[in-house]
């Protein structure tokens, strides 16, 4: 240690030193950084924006690695805002999506520095300008009034689906405390456990009554909204096999391990784009694992195997079981006429028999289940697969696997709206050639040091080498190339903001009631003793 000849008060008066040096220039450096992004990939897309006062007020970007992504995985988006991400409070909005590995993926970001419909509007449009393709079919996110009324906006005909986990933890502070207590796990059974919408409707109306609540006005505004939020009415709509945004939760605590509120925008977009590439080499792992490597079969069929070299090895896991238990349905006729025929799929579950109908439609050669699994998750349910192993169909026919979660689902040319091509950031080319040339540098090196005279002789070479390489980047009209800061009106940086979100989160009746300095027993639920000294407990 006392040959580093430095201490840890050193680097933190060091890194005050940059700091103060690049004040006032946040925002020059951040354009810089995605201009030249943008000169590297022009697939690289960003945005800036003043307040009108030449002041920063918001950005968007995406680079073409989230581009092509969306062309694969765009089908479902979850959204959801974050703070303490830098040292102005600005709002960080990443766009997230699931690729065929299940795992979390960036398809854009933007920092706001207010939550209000026109900001969430200008960002979900910019957002359509940078994706190819059409809108996504749902998106995730959590209950904001400014939010909802932007994506009615900008994504008029797309499903709207409310975080269920937000929801339900907000059940615990919206009700009162004994009609908590008592009828919580009612309300769990009529949201989770309900296999038709007037099932839960009768079972919802049924608590509600029991609990004297008819006229309680949250949960009459949550009975109005079932159709975005409860299970039984949103799975008929493609979402991944999602029901909340804790995906994004989830996102944000992997981001926040390399971000800070201490961050400029520039420390900041550093530290993000580091988190990134490792978040996207994970990918590339489970990748080259499904490119050599077959998951192995517990059953088997020929279906079985089939799927087992289409889907990746995490869908297959997802499939597999289903394709298990469709063993134990027993499939019986129920309905037959012209244009359809209906069969009802049981099963034992939980010691009591439980029964799906399945609607096979006779014109479109299509079966659809009443449990809506393939609807929801894009993988078929065991009830169809029972129906498949009743009429001995032994390979899974093509309309009944969705390329997303296939182990080529980024097979294709990606273009944009002018019909430009998306070229990935990260070309497995440059990998290999990268790979080439480090070989043979290093070689090179090894064989220089054998003696003085290679050592100069290489020095030499690799200098006028370097000036040649560097001509060659810049090219004869360097001087014409904008985007400096000599030639270049950069905005000022922006002010600190505080944004409505910030430091709010469900707060449970525990902790309500010890801000209100009164602590409820918990036995009785009375005030003015513990559990230890409550009368119930030491009634004789």
């Amino acid at each position: 240690m006392d040959k580093i000849g430095f201490i840890k008060k050193d680097i933190y008066n060091l890194e005050c030193s940059v700091n103060g040096k690049l004040r006032n220039h946040d925002v020059e450096l951040a354009t810089e950084y995605f201009m030249a992004e943008q000169k590297k990939n022009e697939a690289f897309y960003f945005k800036i924006e003043g307040d009108g006062h030449d002041r920063f007020s918001r950005c968007f970007w995406a680079d073409a690695t989230s581009r092509r992504a969306y062309e694969f995985y765009g089908d479902v988006v979850v959204f959801d805002t974050t703070f303490n991400t830098n040292r102005y409070d600005l709002t960080f909005a990443p766009m997230l999506g699931v690729n065929n590995h299940g795992q979390t993926i960036v398809l854009a970001c933007a920092f706001l520095s207010k939550e209000t419909t026109e900001s969430f509007v200008w960002m979900f449009e910019e957002f359509k300008k940078a994706m190819p393709g059409g809108e996504p079919k749902t998106i995730i996110t959590d209950q904001d009034a400014a939010m909802a009324i932007a994506i009615s906006i900008a994504f008029p005909t797309i499903f709207y689906r409310l975080c269920i986990w937000h929801i339900t933890s907000k059940f615990s502070v919206k009700l009162p405390r004994d009609a908590y207590k008592e009828y919580w796990l009612e309300f769990q059974k009529a949201i989770w456990d309900t296999d038709n919408k007037d099932e839960f409707d009768a079972k919802w109306n049924i608590v509600v009554t029991k609990a004297g609540l008819t006229d309680h006005p949250w949960l009459s505004s949550m009975f109005d909204l079932r159709e975005s939020w409860v299970p039984v009415y949103a799975r008929q709509f493609f979402a991944a096999g999602m029901s909340s945004s804790q995906r994004a939760e989830g996102s944000h605590g992997f981001f926040k391990q390399y971000i800070s509120r201490r961050n400029s925008l520039m420390d900041f977009i550093i530290r993000f784009e580091r988190a990134l590439s490792h978040q996207r080499e994970k990918e590339l792992v489970a990748d080259h694992v499904d490119a050599f490597e077959v998951a192995q079969c517990l059953l088997l069929m020929l279906m079985n195997k089939q799927m087992a070299t289409l889907y990746t090895r995490t869908m297959f896991q997802k499939f597999e079981p289903e394709l298990i238990q469709s063993t134990a349905c027993f499939v019986e006729l129920k309905t037959k006429d012209a244009s359809k025929v209906v069969f009802n799929v049981s099963e034992r579950k939980n010691w009591e028999t439980r029964v799906a109908e399945v609607v096979y439609v006779k014109d479109s050669d299509h079966a659809s289940c009443s449990c809506k699994r393939f609807e929801f998750v894009g993988i078929i349910c065991k009830h169809i697969l029972a129906l498949f192993r009743r009429d001995q169909i032994e390979y899974m026919p093509d309309k009944y696997i969705l390329k997303r979660w296939k182990k080529t689902a980024k097979s294709g040319l990606v273009s944009d709206a002018n019909g430009n091509e998306i070229k990935d950031c990260a070309d497995p080319g440059l990998l290999i050639k990268r790979s080439t040339m480090s070989q043979l540098a290093s070689d090179m090196v090894e064989d220089a040091l054998m003696s003085e005279e290679g050592c100069e002789l290489l020095s030499e070479a690799l200098k006028s080498l370097q000036v040649k390489l560097k001509l060659l980047k810049d090219g004869p009209s360097n001087n014409e190339v904008g985007g400096s800061s000599s030639q270049t009106q950069y905005m000022k940086d922006p002010k600190r903001v505080r944004c409505k979100g910030r430091s709010k989160g469900v707060t449970g009746a525990k902790e309500k009631a010890t801000k209100r300095g009164i602590r409820h027993c918990r036995e009785c639920g009375h005030i003015g003793h513990d559990r230890r000294q409550c009368p119930a407990l030491n009634t004789p």
